[in-house]
Order: C-alpha cells, then structure tokens, then sequence
C-alpha cells in the first residue's frame, strides 16, 4: 500500500490521509468538467478517464443531478406555492424518488395538490402500476416500509404523507430555525432515519418554504462513511460530519495544490451537501481507481454502467441561489488562488 501521508486541517488537527483524499479531488473536479461540458452541448467523448467513461456517478453538485433538476424545475417550482402544497409535492415525490412514477399520477390525476388527495386512489394507480410488474421506487435510495399496518409500501408510505399533513409538518417546517430544526421534524416520523430525513430536508431547502445556508448543517449516509474511510487512514478524532465540514473548508486550498481548474456551478462552491455525496462517490471511484483500500462497504465493483440520456436541459438552480448561467463559469487555479473565468465548453480539454 502507498505510504499515508499526515496533513494539518483547519482547528489545528493533524489527520492522515490516503492516496483517495487526492483522488476525492480530482474526480470532484473531473466529474463537474464533464457536466460542464454535457449541459454547454460538447460533443462527446467528455472524459479520458476510463472509470468515469464506463460508470455511472452522480454529479459533484447534488444539485444538478437529474432527478434534483426534475425536482426543483417540475415539481417544486410547478404550481401552488402555499407551504402546505409545496411540503406536499416534494415528499410525495421524494418518498418515490422516481420521475416516473410522479408522472404516472400526474397523467392520471392532473394537478397533485393536497387540499384534493385522495389516498385510495393514489393506492389504486400505484396498485395497477406494481400490476404490470413496473417498479415504483428508485433504486438510489433504501426506502423502508414505515409501520401502517398495509400489506403494500406504497399505501404505507402514502400512509405517512397524510400523518406528516395532518399533524401540519409543513408549517412547522417552514417556521423552523436551522436546516438541523427541519431534519429533526422529519427524523420524528416512522421509517425516515437520519441519512433520508438529512436528505428530505436538503430538497426543502431548495423550495421557498424555507432558506438556510448549505454550510449550516450535514449529515454521512452510508456511502459517504465508506468514501471517508478510505481518504482517511486517521481522522484524529474528528466525527464525520466535522469532517465533510473540513472538506468544505480546504477545498479551494487542495485544488490549487493539485493544480487543479475546478470549475464551480457559476460561482456557488462545493456545499457540505456535495461534499457529503463526493464521498459517497469517490467511495465507488476508488473500487475500481483503488482496490486496495477497502472502506467499511465490502463492495468491489461498480454495478451501474454510464448511458448517456441525450443533451442535457439548460439547468434551472432555485433562484434564491441567484445564478447567472451561462458560458462561462467562475474557476479557482494557479498559485494564487485568483478566481478566474474560462468558456466552460473547454472543459473535456482540461482533463
């Protein structure tokens, strides 16, 4: 094995680091140049790099991957923004996480707004749907069956929206103090635990209902518990969150000692979300870029192959973070650290 190396982190702690730590940041910076790329129409091929052109990663910001983008353009942004109807929408489809399957009900029932919800008959669509041997949830997240004593988790899961309803979680999310405040709401119901409450209120905070700063609070899910085993050979103590939020904090400082152009999503750098996911994906990065450091997953190969789905939509971000989209994108290089701007279409040459 490559010899770990100690580095010093902000607080003064001297922790050790693997060869994946470098690794985390260049595919970090890999993975965005690709995106880039993609959504400014760059022919293909958008990487050189083997790994990433054979499997399928999310993006470096959560984000901009497809399923964020559906969320905050088709269902968050679409229609009544009363707190309750906007709470409603979000967890109706993030309890799914499937663009299909919200489609499936919109197609059926129009306009899905909870002042005319009616589970039955969300229950039957869904019912005729597992019919046809169709499947109603994505496979990105784990989606336990919260206890409402159906035979069916959809009708349980639907079971759970209507409590989260009645017992007006909506307005006590949008009255909340803190992003840690939110999750705690959601992390009081059945069935979500830690890493999909964190994730749940991630995706409200992308809503108007409420608006805290990504840097405020973060919570590792499995994946990224695996990523941060295997940059790390010793994290002098630091919990897991301390260190996603360090992660955050030294990111400008090891892209330019790598030498490397990370370019940001048009100026709005890595949030502890993202880092939170790069480690999550650098965790599968390394199966293949690394094998011979093993985090706590027991996983050696990377099951999903990467399929382009076609040009990529003109991204649409929530617009309180005010973004300016367009051609080029503010990046960090050179010994400096002066931010500097280039066409974000050069990006597939960067790499």
């Amino acid at each position: 094995m490559t010899a770990v190396r100690t580095i010093q982190v902000p607080g003064g702690r001297a922790v050790r680091v693997t060869p994946v730590f470098d690794t985390y940041w260049k595919f970090a910076c890999m993975r965005q140049d690709v995106y880039m790329s993609r959504v400014l129409g760059a022919p293909a091929p958008w990487t050189t790099d083997p790994t990433l052109s054979v499997y399928k990663f999310t993006n470096a910001y959560r984000a901009s991957d497809r399923v964020s983008q559906y969320l905050i353009r088709n269902v968050i942004y679409e229609g009544s923004r009363e707190p309750e109807e906007v709470f409603f929408r979000i967890m109706l489809f993030k309890l799914f996480n499937k663009i299909e399957t919200w489609e499936l009900l919109t197609e059926a029932l129009g306009v899905l707004e909870w002042r005319s919800f009616d589970a039955r008959r969300y229950s039957a669509i869904l019912d005729r749907e597992m019919a046809q041997d169709r499947r109603l949830y994505s496979a990105a997240y784990i989606m336990p069956s919260p206890a409402y004593g159906n035979a069916r988790k959809h009708r349980n899961h639907l079971a759970l929206l209507e409590q989260m309803m009645l017992d007006a979680a909506p307005h006590r999310v949008a009255s909340a103090a803190s992003l840690e405040e939110v999750f705690e709401i959601l992390r009081s119901y059945p069935s979500l635990g830690a890493f999909l409450a964190f994730q749940f209120a991630i995706d409200l905070n992308y809503s108007p209902l409420v608006d805290f700063l990504e840097m405020d609070f973060v919570v590792a899910g499995p994946g990224a518990r695996d990523g941060i085993q295997k940059c790390f050979a010793d994290t002098a103590g630091l919990s897991e969150a301390d260190i996603i939020k360090v992660m955050a904090d030294i990111a400008e400082r090891e892209f330019l000692r790598l030498g490397l152009d990370f370019q940001t999503l048009w100026g709005r750098k890595l949030q502890l979300i993202d880092c939170q996911n790069l480690f999550c994906e650098v965790g599968k990065y390394a199966r293949v870029a690394h094998p011979e450091w093993t985090g706590d997953s027991g996983r050696t190969r990377i099951k999903q192959r990467f399929r382009a789905r076609g040009a990529l939509e003109v991204p649409f971000y929530p617009p309180k973070w005010e973004l300016s989209i367009g051609p080029t994108s503010p990046r960090f290089t050179g010994p400096a650290g002066h931010h500097q701007e280039r066409p974000a279409s050069q990006a597939a040459s960067a790499e």
